[in-house]
This record gives C-alpha cells, sequence and structure tokens, in this order.
C-alpha cells in the first residue's frame, strides 16, 4: 500500500481552471482529486438545479470555519492506497485556511494567476451540469448538444453569478478574501504561482512541479 506523500490546494479565482488542473494531476500522478463543489453536493444528496445546487450555494456562503467539519467528515471515505489528496476551491478565506490546518499539514499550494478580463470571458460563457458539476464552456468546450450534457442527457444551467452582471462583484471578492490565504501560504514556503490565460499553457509548469515531488504514472504529453 502507498503511503500519503504530499497534500496539496489548488487556489484561484472563479474561472480560472482550478478543477482542470486538479483531473490531469489526477490522471498524471495517479493520485486523489477531492473539490469542494463535490462535497457540498454528497452532503446535500446532489439536489436539483434550482433546489440544491441553490442551496449549496447559499451553504458555502455561509459556512467559513465550519466547512471544516463537512471536509473532515469526507477524509475517512477516501480509498486507499493514495499517493496525494489534491484539494480545490477549498480554502477560500483564512478562516477555512486555519479551519484545514486542523485536519490535515498541507505540502503544496498552487496558485493560479489568470487575468480579469480572461475570467470575465470564461465564467460569461460557462454553463453547468447542476447534478453532477460538469463545466461547459460555449466558446472552447460546448457540449455535443446545445444546453444538454453529454452524460445525462439532461439541461445545463447557467449559474446567477456566471452572468455578465455578477462576474465583477465575484472576482472582487475572490481577492479579497484570497489575498490573506495566498500571504499565509507564500510566509510558509510552500506557495508556488504560475500566470497565465491558457490552461495548456500553464499546465507544463506544474507538471515539472509536482513531478520534483512525486513520481508521475503518465508522461506529459500522455495527459
Amino acid at each position: 500500500m502507498a503511503s500519503k506523500l504530499l497534500r496539496a490546494v489548488v487556489l484561484g479565482p472563479p474561472g480560472s481552471g482550478k478543477g482542470t488542473v486538479c483531473e490531469r494531476i489526477a490522471r498524471s500522478f495517479g493520485l486523489q482529486h477531492l473539490s469542494s463543489g463535490q462535497f457540498l453536493r454528497e452532503s446535500l444528496g446532489g439536489g436539483d438545479a434550482q433546489g440544491g445546487a441553490a442551496v449549496g450555494l447559499q451553504l458555502w456562503s455561509c459556512v467559513m470555519d465550519g466547512f471544516g467539519s463537512i471536509l473532515a467528515a469526507f477524509l475517512p471515505l477516501i480509498p486507499a492506497p493514495v499517493h496525494c489528496d489534491a484539494y480545490t476551491g477549498f480554502p477560500r478565506t483564512l478562516g477555512q485556511a486555519k479551519a484545514l490546518d486542523r485536519i490535515c499539514e498541507l505540502d503544496l499550494v498552487i496558485s493560479l494567476n489568470i487575468p480579469f478580463e480572461t475570467l470575465k470571458d470564461r465564467l460569461s460563457a460557462r454553463w453547468v451540469h447542476p447534478g453532477s458539476g460538469r463545466v461547459y464552456n460555449m466558446d472552447f468546450n460546448p457540449p455535443h448538444v446545445q444546453g444538454i450534457d453529454d452524460l445525462t442527457g439532461e439541461p445545463l444551467v447557467q449559474r446567477e453569478d456566471d452572468r455578465p452582471e455578477a462576474v465583477a462583484a465575484r472576482l472582487r471578492k475572490y481577492k479579497d478574501a484570497a489575498k490573506p490565504v495566498i500571504e499565509l501560504y507564500k510566509s510558509r514556503g510552500i506557495l508556488h504561482s504560475f500566470s497565465g490565460t491558457e490552461t495548456n499553457k500553464i499546465w507544463p509548469y506544474v507538471y515539472t512541479l509536482l513531478s520534483s515531488k512525486i513520481p508521475p504514472v503518465l508522461s506529459d504529453e500522455e495527459n
């Protein structure tokens, strides 16, 4: 059985590609990807577009330190063996970072820095499948049938906070909340920041960093 060698967090504003990066990390290094959205959906029993998803957003906005208890509840359920737990979408505030400290010690934090205009365009074109959290972008990753999830055939929705008028406020809120979190991890010497406008161009640098920490199971070209 492999021992846990690394615990990592991927930070970034809404639309920065955190989920895509974590999925590639999981494939390339044989790791377990844990997302805050996954925890919320499972803790709420899924829910529909107008019910569970809305409750999940409200819950996320108010849990703060308490979210650590949800995270802790799911950690024992992770299948073994795993080399690493890679968290995405958490922590978003200093309070949540301190809650995570009580659960585990992080070895690595990856911060994605994407220009405001790029994020605004990405978010405004984003649609999701509420039941699974699958994300589509109408510009570069559209569904096979417009407005329909590829796997279930169920309708996609655009979240209220992905609408153009709400995006700017979301990004400002993230910037204010994330600054002390980033400073915390920077002071610990575990923060690694990557800047760019395309995930495909940022990814090789993330891959190289992780390859120095843990052996990959796939080459960069295979991912």
